[in-house]
């Protein structure tokens, strides 16, 4: 069980409280294990766990990404910069589709935050989140191409 365990998180001390956690459940529940079918449901038992493990880590470090995302990134541009911020907002202006454009310019120019956005526009924050992506893919194609 731990072995299955370690193979699949990669974290030693993870997969031993993955273990513990499951025959601490057992014992708490008081279920009697038949004998013939007791392995495949320990070690399927493990699996699962170790899957909701992971999932719980990928949905953690999708969060922390969108904080990181929406932490305050307004710039004051100088002298230097009007040119790259005239290629900017062209490559702005052209975004598809226009909701695209709308929750870029909400979220960069103005600093309103991705929840606010989906307020107003009356979505998800992961739709918002969508649109972000989706525009600033469109964007660096753009200013790759300039």
């Amino acid at each position: 069980m731990y072995r299955l365990a370690t193979i699949l998180l990669h974290d030693d001390a993870e997969s031993k409280d993955i273990v513990h956690d499951i025959f601490a459940r057992l014992l708490d529940d008081h279920r009697d294990l038949r004998e013939e079918t007791a392995e495949s449901y320990l070690l399927t038992s493990v699996r699962n766990r170790c899957l909701n493990v992971m999932r719980n880590r990928q949905i953690q470090e999708r969060v922390e990404h969108l904080y990181l995302l929406d932490l305050d990134t307004t710039i004051t541009p100088t002298e230097q910069f009007e040119e790259e911020l005239k290629t900017l907002y062209k490559g702005i202006d052209q975004l598809e589709p226009p909701v695209c454009r709308d929750i870029i310019m909400q979220h960069f120019r103005y600093g309103i935050t991705f929840k606010e956005i989906a307020c107003r526009l009356d979505v998800s924050e992961t739709t918002v989140y969508k649109h972000l992506h989706r525009a600033l893919s469109q964007l660096r194609t753009h200013l790759k191409n300039q």
